[in-house]
Formats: structure tokens, sequence, C-alpha cells
């Protein structure tokens, strides 16, 4: 669990990733940061969403998890909660770097381009973890898309879409078009084929079929199978990952 929150944390942090600092600014030219994480152990989660308020989504939804008795909170509801439980509160405008600020004047005159943002690797942001237990835990963390309308939610704080974890599969964390990821509950269709027998690199190529084929979405995911296997696959052009191999060295691509 300390080790997801801190992997997202520091994505977040980067404002190479739409995730926290950096992230996509909405219609209104605000961003709307949405997190989940889940337990593989208890299959407890927590997650929120369209938060404006909270530098790094992901430890509240870990506060969510752990201390309240509901599963996802959003917008005003979920920074009252925050302050609450001893999180920082911060003014909207801190969350905004000039980079996507730019691209946001750029997009609202009509024309949505790829040119107009950092780079290909500027997505959702997520991680994986099996600790020696076998105690599985898996994160999301997201601005959203460019340009979105006010409160849209995609598939990255719900459960099974954008992130999943059960001890007798594996964790899956999602990145791509939400709109498709929530049509083919993607990260739990990668669970559902590691738990029915399949190796954790096909249990990410065959979601990723899935949601090109059947949804007609773009998108990735990572993965790690119950006993600690990596799998990745995206049919996007790009999607950064990395994992730590069995020899303890760390691999990474785009």
């Amino acid at each position: 669990m300390d080790a997801v929150e801190a992997a997202i944390v520091v994505l977040e942090e980067d404002p190479t990733f739409d995730a926290g600092f950096g992230s996509h600014l909405n219609r209104d030219g605000r961003v709307e940061l949405d997190a989940i994480i889940m337990d593989g152990a208890t299959l407890n989660a927590g997650a929120v969403a369209s938060v404006e308020r909270v530098r790094n989504p992901i430890r509240l939804a870990r506060k969510v998890m752990e201390s309240c008795e509901h599963m996802m909170l959003v917008g005003t509801g979920a920074e009252q909660f925050a302050a609450a439980a001893g999180l920082p509160l911060c003014p909207p405008e801190e969350l905004i770097c000039e980079r996507e600020k730019k691209a946001w004047a750029k997009c609202i005159q009509g024309d949505h381009l790829s040119e107009f943002h950092f780079s290909p690797q500027h997505g959702t942001v997520g991680a994986v973890a099996l600790d020696m237990q076998g105690r599985i835990v898996a994160g999301t963390s997201t601005g959203g898309t460019c340009c979105k309308l006010p409160g849209r939610v995609g598939d990255s704080p719900l459960i099974g879409c954008g992130c999943y974890a059960d001890i007798e599969a594996g964790g899956v964390s999602c990145t791509g078009w939400g709109e498709a990821i929530m049509k083919v509950v993607l990260a739990k269709s990668a669970a559902d084929d590691l738990r029915s027998g399949a190796n954790a690199q096909e249990a990410a190529e065959a979601a990723v079929q899935l949601l090109a084929r059947r949804a007609k979405g773009a998108g990735g995911l990572i993965l790690l199978d119950r006993n600690g296997h990596p799998g990745f696959a995206f049919n996007t052009p790009h999607m950064a990952y990395g994992y730590v191999a069995p020899d303890g060295s760390i691999v990474t691509a785009v």
C-alpha cells in the first residue's frame, strides 16, 4: 500500500504526466482530479473524483479507503473529507502548469490537436505492487481529458474500470480513453483472464484487444499477476511503463 501510494505521488508531482500538478484543464480552465487505490486482500477500495484543491488525490483516495464508510467521494464533499482527515488543501490555481494553460488556450479555439500537448507520454498514471506475503495493491490517478466538461469522470477512479486488485488474480491499472475503457470494464476484464489461468502478458494483450474490438477504444494497462509476473499492453503509439524484473533490475520503456 505504501509503495503504490508513494510511486503515484511521485508521478502526480511530475508535470510530465496528466495527474496532480500538470494535469489537463477542463473546459472552464480548471483542474479536476480523480484517483483510486484498491487492496486485493480485502477488496476494499477508496476513490475520489472531480477534486480541485487536493494536490495528491491518491493520498485522499487512501484516506477514503481506510477512514470512510463510503468507497467514493466527489467534488466538494471529497475536499471536506480531506480537510477533516488532515490532508492539506491547496488553491485550485496551484495545480495548473503553464504548459497546460497554453495548450488549453489553443484547444478552446475549437481544435484539439495532440501537438498542443507536451508529449505522447503525458497521460494517466498508475502503480501495482505485490509484497512477500502475496498481498497486492493497485492504484490509478489522472487529470482526465483536455477540455472535458466540468464534472466529467472517466474510468480512472472507477473500480474494475481504471483499476482492480484481487489476490486471487492480480492487480491492474489502466490508461486511455475513459469512455471506452468503462464500456468493457477493462481492469476487471484483465483480472478475470488472470483468474482463468492466462499469464500476465496474455491477459494484458487480451484486454487491450477487447478494448479495441468491442469499444473501438485506445488505451493500455500495466498489471501484476498473483505471483508478481508483470504484463503490459497498449494500442496507442506510446505508453510509458516500468517494472522490477526478477533479478532486481529496473526495466523502463515507452
